[in-house]
């Protein structure tokens, strides 16, 4: 394949199959809308409670570390599809592998989310 010479509206194609990918994302996997949903929630809380600076980088952090492990977990288990739409053992264990990463990223952020949120909650009583 020939390399492309750059130009801006090859930048912006690339941006715009980013975007695509990302609302792709969003409306096809269940599991990506309830981790929106709690990014929502954290920024939110997060403007409520009038959280620091410090603190919204760490919110920022965990909420992109879960989007980006749900978004390598889909990529993987879309290509496994197409390379073996039958039940195969080793790409099923790569599948759990990507799966796991979903939930160690999430079980991080609710624990940062826990320790930021946690907190500020209870100084409101």
């Amino acid at each position: 394949m020939k390399p492309e010479n750059f130009s801006a509206k090859s930048r912006l194609d690339s941006f715009k199959f980013a975007i695509k990918g990302l609302l792709t994302l969003i409306r096809s996997e269940h599991n990506a809308r309830i981790h929106l949903g709690a990014a929502l929630l954290a920024i939110a809380a997060g403007i409520i409670l009038k959280i620091s600076r410090a603190e919204w980088m760490l919110i920022i952090i965990v909420i992109g570390m879960v989007l980006l492990a749900e978004l390598i977990n889909s990529s993987l288990e879309a290509i496994a599809d197409v390379a073996d739409p039958e039940r195969n053992e080793k790409i099923g264990k790569a599948k759990d592998y990507a799966a796991a990463a979903v939930l160690v990223a999430a079980i991080i952020s609710a624990i940062v989310g826990g320790l930021v949120f946690i907190p500020k909650i209870l100084d409101l009583f």
